[in-house]
């Protein structure tokens, strides 16, 4: 368990979120929470009595937010930074929300999580945005923090999706944001255990490629890959679109969450 962050250790903001029913409070330098993690949250399909865990949870955003949306969830917030994990943990407070908090390495042995009371098929939903950024192509940031959050290295999909797969019980769901041009990617590493794959790709604009995918995979499943319609970020005028607006005011949820 984390202790409570001690506001003179570091400066920081507290921002809204869906519409100002989730407040964040986050480092001013660093990875910071942003439209991302609200996409992840809204494409996560969970009911109330699931155990959903959010890998690489930063100030808890995208699991928080899920909690805010379904009552009665126990959400686990992972992430490997004390001082995040502990911004984590004063945010399910800050929202009246109750979460677990854990600081713990995604990549690390199942032992680790078993001694975190993260132990194998215990978990019915794991969410992650896990760094996507090729550090091959990408320069990264001279924050070691933003740096660390924004940049994968070639094992960095594979060892978290194998950590979900460990975690999840069997017909659990694994939801993810990752870069679009990495699908193969994924699919890839979702080959071994996951079935069920349904993919929404995002496009910042409508005669412009992919730049993110949003996908959900069932431990054990067997449907048939689904394509879904590309959620738009931007109408013609270069303005948020309608759905994406409602998705971040908390109004609305993707369609990876609805089916």
């Amino acid at each position: 368990m984390t202790e409570p962050v001690d506001p003179a250790a570091q400066t920081i903001t507290e921002d809204g979120f869906l519409g100002g029913r989730l407040r964040l409070r986050q480092p001013v330098t660093g990875h910071r929470a942003g439209h991302d993690a609200i996409l992840l949250a809204a494409s996560t399909r969970a009911k109330a009595g699931d155990r959903v865990v959010e890998f690489g949870s930063g100030v808890g955003a995208a699991g928080l937010a899920v909690a805010r949306r379904v009552e009665g969830i126990d959400p686990v917030l992972v992430e490997i930074d004390p001082s995040l994990a502990a911004l984590a943990c004063d945010n399910a407070r800050l929202n009246g929300l109750v979460a677990e908090t854990v600081c713990l390495d995604v990549t690390g042995p199942a032992e680790a999580f078993a001694a975190a009371g993260l132990g194998p098929d215990t978990a019915d939903a794991v969410l992650m945005n896990p760094p996507f950024h090729d550090a091959a192509r990408h320069r990264g940031s001279p924050d070691p923090a933003r740096q660390s959050a924004h940049l994968a290295t070639p094992t960095t999909l594979e060892a978290w999706v194998h950590a979900a797969r460990r975690l999840l019980k069997s017909g659990g769901t694994l939801t993810l944001i990752w870069r679009a041009d990495g699908l193969a990617d994924v699919l890839g590493v979702l080959g071994r255990g996951f079935g069920s794959v349904m993919i929404q790709p995002v496009h910042g604009h409508a005669d412009k490629p992919a730049i993110r995918i949003l996908v959900r995979a069932t431990k054990g499943g067997r449907a048939p890959l689904m394509l879904l319609p590309s959620l738009l970020l931007n109408d013609p005028s270069g303005h948020q679109s309608p759905m994406v607006r409602a998705v971040l005011a908390g109004e609305q949820i993707l369609p990876l969450a609805q089916s």
